[in-house]
Parts: C-alpha cells; structure tokens; sequence
C-alpha cells in the first residue's frame, strides 16, 4: 500500500507539473510564503481531513490545489486589481478551466473558498473544509513571518 505522501502526488501530479502552476513559485503570498508553497499547503491539509472523514478527497484536494490559481501580485496594492479578495477566486476559477477538466464540486471549492468574505456560502462540506483550511494556512503562512520580523529586530 502507497503511503499518504505518494498518494497525494500522485492526485496532484498532473497539476504542479504544468507550467501555469509552476508559474505560482514566482509570486510571494502571504509575506514569506509563495503562492505554489501556500496552494500545496492548503490541498495537503485538505486531502487529509477529506480523507479522514470519508468525503471525496479527490475534488477537494485537486480545487484546494487550484484555489489561488492567479498570476499578479496580490499584496501590491498599486497594481493588484480592485476587490481583490472578493473577484480571485473567480479569476482562478476562470484560469483553472482553461487548463483542467473541472466537476461541479471543485469549481464550488474554488469560487467559494473566500466565504464569508464572498457573498455565497459554500455548497459542499468540502467547499467548507477547503474555505477553513485555507484560513488557517493564511494565518499560519501570516504568523510564521510575524514571528521572524519579530526575532529579526529582537
């Protein structure tokens, strides 16, 4: 029986080898995070817990892989466009489509993984695992550099 790390890449192979997805280790998320090293983080702890409790861990992984699928620079504040916490999850979904082959449960993960900073509420347990696991990388990715900036002046 494969172990837990090779069945996971095995789920996510045909993704991160792409060269969109590759792309991502180019653009800084959360401080000292990229958004590659975050994206994976998120569907890592993701495909545990759907596993754990039995859910379909397939989708969730695959659109907790693809949920921040965009290609600007988000914490720059002249350059990124306007709303954007509300409007990347539907340019990621827009990206993901163009290149994966998406069923109705991965494209609510993605669009819905904001909630309840977006107005509509996931429509599957998974869109709701992926929306909370996301909020704790982000916090997690937020925290880890607040503690080296704060050793770093110490």
């Amino acid at each position: 029986m494969k172990n837990t790390n090779d069945h996971f890449f095995n789920l996510i192979n045909e993704i991160i080898y792409t060269e969109a997805f590759q792309n991502l280790k180019h653009y800084k998320h959360h401080y000292a995070y990229t958004r590659f090293e975050h994206c994976i983080s998120v569907a890592f702890r993701t495909y545990n817990i759907c596993k754990f409790l039995k859910l379909d861990y397939k989708s969730a992984t695959r659109a907790a892989l693809l949920h921040d699928f965009f290609f600007y620079d988000c914490e720059d504040k002249l350059t990124r466009p306007k709303n954007h916490i509300q409007n990347h999850p539907r340019q990621a979904l827009e990206n993901a489509k163009k290149l994966f082959n998406l069923n109705k449960k991965e494209e609510d993960i993605i669009l819905k993984h904001m909630w309840p900073l977006t107005f509509s509420h996931p429509k599957y347990l998974e869109s709701f695992i992926v929306t909370l696991v996301d909020k704790y990388c982000a916090f997690k990715e937020w925290a880890t550099y607040c503690a080296f900036y704060i050793l770093k002046i110490a």
